[in-house]
């Protein structure tokens, strides 16, 4: 066996930097030194393959399936023939279908000045990697946009003087909020390394009454075929911001691999199906009765769930059939369904997945939560995450910290210009731009399907104690509606820092 390093992602300004220093020295005369010549000659070969784009590896890995040489031999060759490299590419990509050879090209992206409503198109990309500044972290400044939308409808002066007031509420609340956790946390705040921890507390909760339109900055990384994609469906959008990601984005990767991204035009399918639907869909609800207000509704839990993971883990040790297992999944009793999920859980730590098998078992929950909120959630991409628009209708959350500062009658105030120049907005212009405007505190209704295995590794990372708040308080709701549903499927769903204590409540001290 032989593993290689095949190659890695290099920061584009080191390359830069790299064949700056190769063409100087590809400048130097001829006849200084023998050394000198033969870095001159090496240089200028190096630089003339004008070879410095991920494609080589995609058109390398493609030729795999049908050429029996080395890998690494189909590397060097596509390396020196960076033109067949390409047309091989296109022909397989394009021509042939096989688009999964895009994904061997990755990029890193710089994303800056992108408002917080964008972003979230942006990072709907499921096989991808972002980190973002956080405002948890970063006191904010008065980093905005002004949408285009907003301008065009006369309405950018009152845009202006609102988020002026929103950012002037959020340093406000942040002094107060700082002062009070600060107080209230007394045996943290007297070492110097808890107060950025403290300090995170406060901004969390400041940026309540920040607005959508806040900018926010990111790296990105993703493979060839989803920044096409990624091209694709953000020029079909009808934000003007998203837009112009778009072409910028297609601007950034253009010459880079030009054989594995191709087609960048918004899609048909995008552009159009989305208004038809609502013209579709509008007649149908005409008098349908509101909506609940519960927060987490579980919609859909399989009432054979158990049996069908159980089956399941039976299926991946023995050598009988699916249904031959489901049936005896069904036959042993919950006491026989417990033994084998209790075989399967004993010996899991705080940091290990649970069991593939678990994924087979599918939950969906209907949640009603804040931007703030959102913007957490939908960090986990191997959930399905589906939401309407911001709805003004759902009330707001505020942070229970408002009420303990005397925050609460200002927020409210704050609230009420914002939603004010909102309605105002969605009369002048595209509906979905009025949502800039609103707060983190605004929220949406969204559809959540995800299987058992994600829903323990939502429970890990957010039920623990240093998770916030709000992405603390839906999850836990969640997992409690889904564990009255399916007990032994959950028996050890909780936060990393109660694992240890829930894994002996239920199997005793470690062997």
């Amino acid at each position: 066996m032989e593993v290689r390093l095949a190659g890695h992602n290099l920061d584009r300004d080191l390359l830069l930097e790299i064949r700056a220093a190769l063409q100087a020295a590809a400048r130097q005369p001829e006849g200084l030194s023998p050394e000198v010549d033969r870095v001159r000659a090496s240089a200028s070969r190096l630089i003339a393959k004008d070879n410095w784009t991920p494609e080589t590896l995609s058109a390398a890995y493609a030729r795999i399936s049908r050429d029996p040489r080395p890998v690494g031999e189909l590397r060097a060759i596509a390396r020196e023939e960076v033109d067949a490299a390409r047309r091989s590419n296109r022909a397989i990509i394009f021509d042939l279908g096989h688009t999964s050879v895009a994904e061997h090209a990755v990029v890193n992206l710089d994303i800056i000045g992108i408002s917080r409503l964008a972003v979230e198109e942006v990072e709907r990309m499921r096989l991808c990697s972002y980190t973002e500044k956080s405002q948890r972290y970063i006191l904010l400044e008065e980093d905005f946009i002004v949408p285009k939308e907003i301008q065009a409808a006369g309405l950018e002066e009152d845009f202006h003087s609102l988020v002026r007031r929103q950012n002037a509420f959020y340093r406000a609340a942040y002094d107060r909020l700082h002062s009070w956790v600060l107080a209230q946390n007394p045996h943290l705040a007297g070492s110097k390394r808890n107060h950025r921890m403290l300090e995170g507390l406060a901004k969390e909760d400041a940026r309540y009454g920040l607005s959508l339109a806040t900018t926010v900055q990111l790296g990105e990384t993703l493979n060839a075929r989803s920044v096409e994609s990624l091209i694709g469906r953000t020029a079909a959008h009808p934000l003007a911001e998203l837009q112009e990601f778009s072409r910028r984005l297609h601007e950034a990767v253009a010459g880079l691999a030009p054989s594995v991204i191709k087609y960048t035009g918004p899609p048909e399918f995008l552009v159009r199906t989305p208004s038809e639907l609502r013209s579709a869909v509008a007649p149908l609800m005409e008098g349908a009765p509101q909506p609940s207000g519960e927060e987490v509704v579980l919609l859909d839990a399989p009432e054979d769930a158990e049996v069908r993971i159980v089956a399941t883990l039976m299926h991946s040790f023995c050598a009988h059939d699916a249904q031959t297992c489901r049936q005896r999944a069904r036959a042993i009793g919950p006491q026989g369904r417990l033994a084998v999920l209790q075989a399967a859980l004993r010996h899991l730590g705080p940091h290990d997945p649970v069991l593939r098998e678990f994924e087979h078992a599918q939950l969906c929950f209907e949640l009603v939560l804040s931007a703030a909120c959102f913007g957490q959630l939908k960090r986990h991409r191997m959930a399905t995450l589906t939401a309407q628009d911001y709805d003004p209708g759902l009330g707001v959350t505020v942070p229970p910290s408002f009420e303990a500062t005397a925050l609460t009658e200002s927020f409210e105030e704050l609230r009420r210009e914002t939603e004010s120049l909102y309605v105002r907005v969605r009369e002048r212009t595209d509906p979905q731009a009025a949502a800039y405007v609103l707060l983190n505190a605004h929220r949406r209704r969204v559809l959540w399907g995800l299987n058992v295995r994600e829903l323990y590794h939502v429970a890990r990372l957010r039920l623990d104690e240093h998770a916030q708040w709000d992405i603390r308080r839906l999850a836990g709701r969640a997992v409690d509606l889904a564990r009255e549903r399916i007990p032994g499927l959950l028996l050890l769903a909780c936060g990393k820092d109660r694992f240890d204590e829930r894994r002996r409540e239920v199997f005793g001290p470690r062997d």
